[in-house]
């Protein structure tokens, strides 16, 4: 406990984890298991030790509340058999060493792992000497506002992997970028210097902790780990693998993330993928507030999966499929070919079904491979992961074939000329995808596996472990029944109660088979073969024996069995004590009607027997990790054949959705215009259709004529939903998807975002205004005329005079100098007057339909002009306001309206000056 003083430790002791002194007292109760005491030896005055346990069958279920719940590091200290030698010099049976620290970042085969999300550990690099320098020099903001944009400018290199898949990827970035490429990561904890633990270097960490990373603050090696010290880590070093693409930054957060690696492993080696760039000017990139906003992976309102884009999409039927499918979706390609490609193929399984339906039923057949193989990485793999690792090999080698013939079959038809250049091209995709197959070491390693491994035989041993568990649990309970008062069980979860007049056994009775149960077949090696031809004879040996003992002493019942209190032993019952007292007149253990007592013969021929189980066993792991180096062996053929696996999986997805839900396929070019009609939102369309309504599409085209679209009309109307669906539109296009609308032409899009909502951040000392305000002034600093922009009511959280001010401000900003692509939503009618003079600004608008009796309903198609009705008073009546209040809202919006609508004309007859500031103070003044 001193030695990992920064850990929570389990320590084992036989059958289960235990917590000792303040850490039982701590995390007893987090984890809902009886504390006791342990008292110290008699006439001893130490106090007696608090200590909690918990069966070690279990202890995935606690790991899991340590380290994802509560985001503790968990040193786990295991029993370790002393050798006979060592026993032998009064050493005790068992030692016990610490074998693996677990932390949030280092997951690798843990079953509480969510298998559809990447488990990211990230290392940040940042020099803190230049974060020092006065950031008000930079940025006219108070340095209390806890913002990136109020930082120098400085590099960070960034470095993550993923230990369960071996992805290893790095980044080199800005300060002002950091929060956006954590945000896309989604890292499950951060690794910083320790300089950083320092309060003149907190606020990066207090920005961080404010998006509720998880971080963990390392002391600096003695020697940073450079390039060359990362190669023994890797499994794949591909030709080009220049150590030279690589700045600083990248390779002092790598050398960090590496050490930090080797430091929780103990020793333990694994194998990572080749470390791969992310380059910014590679991808489309969406900065923190749009993923939230457009609500690309989790919801804005409760952090739930369903409800997203992601959600919406998710047509994947592999873990693995979906991990990359949000990868894509976090970080578009801004790559035309890149993109085309991944069109072409969701094109090629939506015009030919029967290979989309073949490649989805044996992608489902097939295991997450990428996270099997870097089990054996660290000497974990087991029985069944080998046999899940070579289903998913032979299913492999199925899809290759399919492919194989899908191509023969296209290369028979000729092409037309008219699309010669279209189709050449896509012809070309599949087979290319095909050579990157490699199957022939790999298949034979899985004819090794499904040879070597009886299927039979590892079904039978699992039954044996579940007994075995359920043994443990009723242990369990009479420990509880015997330590625990009345007031202790009420407190404990019904299933761990003990239950009431159980009398558990002192052992279970077993034959002198003993569980011979074996996971390697007979034939898996010549000594594993000679060895069970050995066992066979000695048990022909013991059945002569007791057929001869039962003629000699006239006793059928006469049995020869092996009992864990006894070991080999003879046993009788009946009438039959009597007839064997006389040649066997010692007795190990008698009753009224049964009698046991050892037979030499069959103690010298058990001995033999135990013997020559314990070479299978041993032989059988000799096998096992035979096999083990096997698949390390084949390490990188299996990563690259699961990525292949994975782009099928997500062509697959998109093709069904565009079958599905009827999207198109979009034209991306390298322009900055957007040509999209009837465009519609993926998620809004489809929960509406869950209700058997239809969604409004809308069309949306953005380009030299109007670079801006300045956006009015009533509440409730859709406004904010038009604005979304057409950055979903951008992000899915170059994802490589269909889209959802009737026609869709897109310029390449280099960072989408997003102004759509807000909430005060009390803990920062932020109001809603000033959230709204840091979210603004990231774009107004970040976007550029490839971007694309939408803002909704930008100003609405202080007075209409200053929301109209900052408003103004805000277009004439995106305007004259970002000059992005822009949709502009607000209430504030009288921007639409003072922008007339923005010739490349068109203003559009929605409505609400009335009735004759009072009801209404939305116009959700957007047409050319000015709604200055923001019809409030009706959303509010719909919400249920009582009707006394909504009349009062009535009166005081009549008696108000003369002044609107003074303000207005003010606007709309004064032309703007030429200086921007001269007219909005002019403005304000009014």
């Amino acid at each position: 406990m001193l030695k990992f003083s920064h850990c929570v430790l389990l320590t084992r002791v036989g059958g289960f984890y235990e917590l000792y002194f303040e850490q039982a007292d701590e995390f007893a109760p987090l984890l809902n298991i009886k504390k006791t005491r342990r008292k110290s030896s008699k006439g001893s005055k130490r106090p007696a030790v608090p200590m909690a346990g918990f069966p070690a069958y279990q202890l995935e279920r606690y790991l899991k509340i340590l380290v994802q719940d509560l985001s503790k590091h968990v040193a786990i200290c295991d029993e370790f058999l002393n050798d006979a030698p060592t026993k032998a010099k009064g050493e005790p049976q068992y030692t016990r060493r610490v074998s693996r620290i677990v932390t949030p970042g280092t997951l690798i085969d843990e079953h509480f792992m969510d298998p559809w999300e990447n488990n990211y550990l990230l290392s940040i690099h940042v020099d803190p000497e230049l974060l020092k320098d006065k950031a008000v020099k930079e940025s006219p903001g108070s340095s209390k506002i806890s913002s990136v944009l109020n930082l120098p400018r400085t590099e960070v290199g960034l470095a993550w992997i993923d230990l369960s898949s071996g992805d290893f990827i790095t980044q080199n970035t800005d300060i002002a970028s950091l929060q956006s490429a954590v945000a896309r990561i989604r890292p499950r904890e951060i690794v910083l210097d320790s300089v950083f633990a320092e309060d003149q270097n907190s606020q990066m960490v207090s920005i961080l902790k404010e998006d509720g990373h998880t971080i963990t603050f390392q002391e600096p090696a003695a020697q940073p780990l450079n390039i060359a010290d990362w190669i023994p880590m890797m499994a794949d070093v591909v030709d080009d693998f220049d150590p030279a693409n690589f700045t600083t930054g990248e390779v002092a957060a790598g050398g960090s993330l590496l050490y930090y690696v080797k430091h929780q492993l103990l020793g333990a080696t694994t194998r990572l993928q080749a470390p791969v760039r992310h380059q910014a000017v590679d991808h489309m990139n969406i900065d923190k507030n749009s993923l939230r906003a457009l609500e690309i992976r989790s919801t804005i309102r409760d952090g739930t999966h369903q409800g997203s884009l992601l959600h919406s999409l998710k047509e994947t039927v592999t873990k693995s499929g979906t991990r990359l499918l949000t990868q894509r979706l976090s970080a578009p390609s801004m790559s035309l070919s890149t993109i085309n490609e991944r069109l072409d193929l969701v094109e090629e399984m939506i015009e030919y079904p029967q290979l989309r339906q073949d490649m989805m039923t044996l992608l489902g057949q097939t295991f997450d491979s990428l996270r099997l193989v870097t089990k054996f990485t660290v000497g974990r793999g087991d029985a069944d992961d080998l046999m899940e690792l070579s289903k998913t090999i032979m299913t492999t080698a199925d899809i290759a074939q399919i492919l194989d013939e899908h191509i023969a079959s296209r290369n028979s038809i000729l092409i037309d000329p008219e699309i010669q250049t279209t189709e050449t091209r896509r012809r070309q995709y599949i087979p290319a995808l095909r050579n990157r197959f490699e199957l022939n070491d790999p298949l034979e390693l899985a004819q090794r596996i499904q040879d070597t491994i009886d299927e039979e035989g590892l079904s039978e041993y699992h039954r044996l472990e579940d007994d075995k568990a359920a043994d443990i649990e009723e242990l369990a309970q009479d420990v509880l029944r015997r330590e625990a008062g009345e007031e202790d069980l009420k407190e404990m979860p019904k299933r761990i109660q003990p239950k009431p007049h159980v009398i558990a056994p002192s052992f279970k009775s077993a034959t002198d088979g003993r569980d011979d149960i074996w996971i390697m077949q007979r034939a898996a090696s010549n000594t594993l073969s000679r060895l069970h031809d050995t066992l066979d004879g000695l048990l022909e040996s013991k059945t002569k024996i007791e057929q001869e003992l039962r003629k000699e002493l006239r006793a059928d019942s006469l049995c020869l069995k092996w009992t864990p209190n006894l070991a080999h032993i003879a046993h009788v019952k009946g009438k039959d004590v009597t007839r064997v007292t006389g040649k066997y007149p010692k007795s190990l253990s008698s009753s009224k009607s049964t009698r046991s007592f050892q037979v030499p013969e069959w103690t010298r021929l058990g001995a033999r027997m135990d013997d020559t189980r314990f070479h299978i066993r041993n032989e059988e792991q000799r096998v096992l990790s035979d096999l083990r180096e096997g698949v390390v062996r084949n390490l990188v053929k299996l990563r690259r054949n699961a990525a292949v696996l994975d782009e099928l999986d997500v062509a697959c997805a998109f093709a069904i959705l565009a079958v599905e839900k009827h999207f198109v396929r979009p034209i991306l070019n390298a322009g900055t215009s957007h040509h999209i009609v009837g465009g519609r939102h993926p998620v809004v369309e489809a929960g509406l259709g869950e209700q058997g309504r239809k969604f409004a599409p809308n069309d949306c085209i953005l380009g030299e004529e109007e670079r801006i679209w300045l956006i009015t009309g009533p509440n409730m109307a859709g406004k904010s939903t038009y604005l979304r669906q057409n950055a979903l539109i951008s992000i899915l296009a170059q994802t490589g998807s269909f889209v959802p609308a009737e026609y869709a032409e897109i310029g390449l899009v280099d960072k989408v975002f997003s102004r759509v909502g807000s909430a005060d951040n009390l803990y920062q000392d932020q109001s809603t205004f000033m959230v709204e305000m840091l979210e603004t002034a990231q774009i107004l600093k970040e976007a550029t005329p490839r971007s694309f922009v939408i803002m909704d009511e930008v100003g609405r959280g202080t007075t209409p005079e200053d929301g109209i001010a900052v408003g103004y401000a805000c277009l004439h900003h995106l305007y004259h100098v970002n000059q992005s692509r822009t949709l502009f939503a607000t209430h504030f009618h009288a921007l639409t007057d003072m922008t007339k003079d923005f010739e490349n600004l068109g203003c559009y608008c929605n409505d609400v339909a009335e009735g004759e009796h009072g009801n209404f309903s939305y116009v959700h198609r957007l047409r050319k002009g000015v709604n200055r009705q923001s019809h409030a008073l009706k959303v509010a009546r719909v919400a249920g306001i009582p009707e006394d209040a909504i009349s009062i809202a009535a009166e005081v919006l009549q008696k108000l309206k003369p002044h609107a609508s003074s303000f207005e004309s003010r606007g709309r007859s004064r032309r703007r000056a030429s200086n921007a500031e001269s007219y909005n103070s002019v403005n304000l003044a009014h």
